[in-house]
């Protein structure tokens, strides 16, 4: 060994450390992402604020929908709780029960739910939110219904509910706080008069199963709206794309290898997502505090009642922050950043649609493949109509870019406004077709969504065979004596905004005498007391003067003329106070001949949709005491030029009795779970679109935040700010024009394969239209509110630089 071979070795010649590698190194690389995020100066906060915005609004209706499920369940386990005990066995008068009945009432259309209340003894039950049971004549009302007796509006309302008020119910006892609730003492409530014992409150009920076809429609309706919620988040990760090109390319420039860079990234959009996830946060406890105010479609709940599931709570917590991570490291993939420039502004590769196309395609195939149901026991497979739902609307959302990117690069000439928006959308598209994906893919699924709708509404709808045209409102009594039956006669046709009114009292008439042999019991028909033009409403009678008596034979045949005719019989007796458990008169017997002169004539559907039969008789034909338990009927005919013509006949129906029956006609009745849902499906695309134009505005702003030098030296040299301002909207409209024909194409395909997986083939082409127009309008909305800020950004100081 020589003596140059023991000299110590130059410092230059010692190996270059090896790359950092490891969970260790990336976290660093996190890190100081974070840092720069940080303290990036005005420019970094300003991308970290609008990051933090775009991903809080997302994180916002993610946390709300996550509370769906605990909203309706406490919705339901209120509704329960102050639902009157059903006892296995009939409960006995004691000390500790009451009696109940339901008094409901609308009022302009809205729902007033009543209860009436009279106590067996010292000890009855009061129900939840109730402190004490009301005696009669005084109530406890909802802090809704009390504001609304109090105000003007409530003047008619007042002199329907016209008892004392001495309390408030209780959070505790309603379903919302808008709810219109109220239980009224009562001193005359019988069980004869439709009444219910009750030891306690506190229904124990099996929930209805749902319908699998809206098992279906929900579950789509969740994908489609969390869809572009979840679009838009991965959009706002990557706020200041070109920007931060720029601050990577200067990293590189000190020794930092291409991975490192791209970590970096990741570690300043991590720190907008979890900024985004507290704004988020803090956007929803604030926002929940004023959900009790907001009624929509009569829905409403408490604070309390928007609480998330802790798991789903957990599981946006930790995906957003990693989905942040994952969108700019995928953005990254194909990005080359130099140390001695920003390959972004070079020619880049130009997007392929091999990859993209099949997305939609295999969800389609998915959803075909989950077959044909239609019948309640059969189960929907839900994983495979998520996934399927999924795959096509985030194709839908791929194929966009694409489509933006080949559709400017064929355009040439044209205005000048025209030239410089297809020119940058020649350059930079992905943010324009990111900024629109969004609205793409919500009317891509409303549009699904109302096929399904419209072809379905017809399964979830009875035709009720009611006439709104002949009445509008349908009465009934339980039972009454004859006095209080023709004195409501006379009371609704002296009430303001009736028309006239097609009332009747009905009993039942039996052939007198003992059962003859073979018969199961003793003919019975129906006994109809009426003036002639009520009369007319219900069966063809032809001429009639008050004294006549008809034989109503049944039009519809579904009861036998025969059988009528052993009750009514001309020249013959008929008996109405026989017991139909003994078959024999409950007192002396209440017997009635029928005239020879009476006519035999069919029977014609009322304007509630019934057909009646047997025996009708004007009033001067029958002595009415003589029936036994009669039901007094009406159907009032309102005057359409009075607006509270039906609130007055309300009036008038609770000065009688409360417990009197007020319905409107109508000729379509929906399903219960139908109407829950699609009053569910409004609401939550509401929200949704809600959130779409706000993160439309906060891209189309950040947009014009990176473009704004270039504006200002536009400016410089002369351009109209319309000009500019033109080109926005040119910039704007042909993605959004593209965007919609794909959502057409895509939201017909799926929509189509739904409604072959609930088993109709017949779509109504016509609901297309509605969604289109609303994000094409949406989407002007916006562009129209993002040019005050372009103004600004055009000033001369954009040219100010650091």
């Amino acid at each position: 060994m020589t003596a140059t071979d023991r000299r110590p070795r130059d410092r230059t010649d010692r190996p270059a450390p090896a790359p950092r590698t490891g969970l260790g190194a990336r976290l660093g690389d996190l890190a100081m992402g974070v840092r720069f995020a940080v303290t990036g100066g005005r420019e970094g906060w300003a991308r970290t604020l609008l990051t933090a915005l775009g991903v809080g609004l997302g994180v916002t209706l993610l946390l709300a929908a996550a509370s769906v499920p605990h909203l309706l369940q406490s919705r339901e386990d209120r509704g329960r709780a102050r639902t009157p005990a059903a006892a296995a066995e009939t409960v006995h008068r004691a000390d500790d029960t009451l009696l109940t009945a339901t008094a409901d009432t609308v009022f302009r259309g809205d729902t007033v739910h009543g209860t009436l209340l009279r106590p067996d003894g010292a000890r009855p039950p009061a129900p939840p939110g109730v402190r004490d049971v009301p005696g009669p004549g005084e109530m406890v009302v909802s802090p809704a219904l009390r504001e609304l007796l109090a105000s003007p509006q409530g003047k008619l309302l007042r002199d329907r509910l016209d008892d004392r008020v001495t309390g408030t119910i209780g959070d505790t006892g309603l379903v919302g706080p808008g709810e219109l609730t109220y239980y009224a003492g009562s001193d005359t409530l019988t069980t004869e008069a439709g009444a219910h014992r009750v030891a306690s409150f506190g229904a124990r009920s099996e929930a209805e199963p749902l319908d699998p076809v809206l098992f279906v429609l929900l579950l789509v309706a969740c994908v489609v709206l969390l869809t572009p919620v979840a679009l838009f988040i991965a959009t706002a990760v990557r706020f200041g794309g070109e920007r931060r090109d720029r601050r990577l390319a200067a990293l590189r420039l000190i020794g930092a290898d291409a991975r490192t860079t791209r970590w970096i990234a990741a570690g300043e959009a991590l720190f907008g997502a979890v900024c985004g996830l507290v704004a988020g946060a803090g956007l929803f406890l604030l926002g929940r505090q004023f959900i009790g105010a907001v009624t929509v479609w009569e829905v409403n709940a408490f604070p309390a009642d928007l609480t998330p599931v802790p798991a789903l709570a957990a599981l946006i917590a930790v995906a957003v922050p990693l989905a942040a991570v994952a969108v700019t490291l995928f953005a990254l993939r194909g990005v080359t950043i130099e140390p001695l420039g920003v390959v972004r502004n070079a020619v880049t590769r130009r997007r392929r649609m091999w990859w993209r196309l099949p997305l939609p395609v295999a969800g389609l195939g998915i959803l075909l493949l989950a077959g044909e149901f239609q019948q309640q026991d059969e189960a929907a497979p839900p994983f495979m109509i998520a996934s399927g739902t999924v795959l096509v609307l985030l194709g839908i959302a791929l194929l966009l870019p694409w489509a933006v990117e080949a559709s400017a690069a064929r355009l040439r000439g044209g205005p000048v406004p025209w030239q410089l928006a297809t020119r940058r959308l020649q350059l930079s598209s992905g943010g324009a077709a990111r900024a629109v994906s969004g609205i793409t893919v919500a009317v891509a699924g409303a549009i699904a969504l109302q096929m399904v709708f419209a072809a379905i509404q017809g399964d979830f709808m009875r035709v009720t065979g009611q006439d709104g045209r002949r009445a509008q409102l349908n009465l009934s009594l339980p039972t009454a004596d004859v006095s209080t039956t023709r004195q409501m006669i006379s009371d609704f046709r002296r009430t303001e905004g009736v028309r006239a009114i097609i009332a009747g009292i009905e009993a039942d008439a039996a052939r007198p005498g003992p059962r003859r042999t073979g018969e199961p019991f003793v003919p019975r028909t129906q006994f109809t007391v009426g003036d002639c033009p009520s009369l007319r409403e219900m069966a063809r009678i032809g001429s009639c003067r008050d004294g006549d008596v008809f034989v109503v034979h049944d039009s519809t045949g579904m009861v036998d003329d025969a059988y009528i005719g052993q009750t009514a019989r001309p020249g013959k007796q008929v008996i109405f106070n026989l017991d139909s458990r003994t078959d024999e008169p409950d007192g002396p017997p209440r017997l009635w001949t029928v005239p020879k002169t009476a006519r035999t004539v069919d029977s014609r559907k009322d304007p509630a949709g019934e057909t009646r039969f047997g025996i009708f008789a004007t009033p001067a034909a029958v002595d009415t005491g003589l029936l036994a338990a009669p039901v007094a009927r009406a159907m009032v005919r309102t005057d359409p030029r009075v607006p509270d013509a039906a609130e007055y006949v309300r009036n008038t129906a609770a000065r009688i009795d409360p417990l009197m029956s007020v319905a409107t006609l109508q000729n379509l009745q929906r399903d219960k779970n139908y109407a829950s849902v699609r009053t569910g499906l409004l609401i939550a695309s509401a929200a949704t679109m809600a959130l779409i134009a706000a993160s439309m505005l906060v891209s189309m702003v950040e947009q014009l935040r990176e473009r704004r030098r270039l504006l200002s030296v536009l400016v410089a040299f002369g351009t109209r700010r319309a000009t500019l301002g033109w080109s926005v909207l040119w910039q704007t409209a042909l993605p959004v024009g593209l965007g919609l024909a794909l959502a057409v194409a895509g939201g017909s395909g799926l929509g189509v394969t739904l409604l072959r997986l609930v088993g109709k083939s017949d779509p109504d082409w016509s609901v297309l239209w509605p969604p289109v127009a609303t994000g094409a309008g949406l989407v002007l909305l916006v562009t129209l509110v993002s040019l005050p800020p372009l103004w600004r950004m055009m000033r001369p100081d954009g040219l100010r630089t650091e």
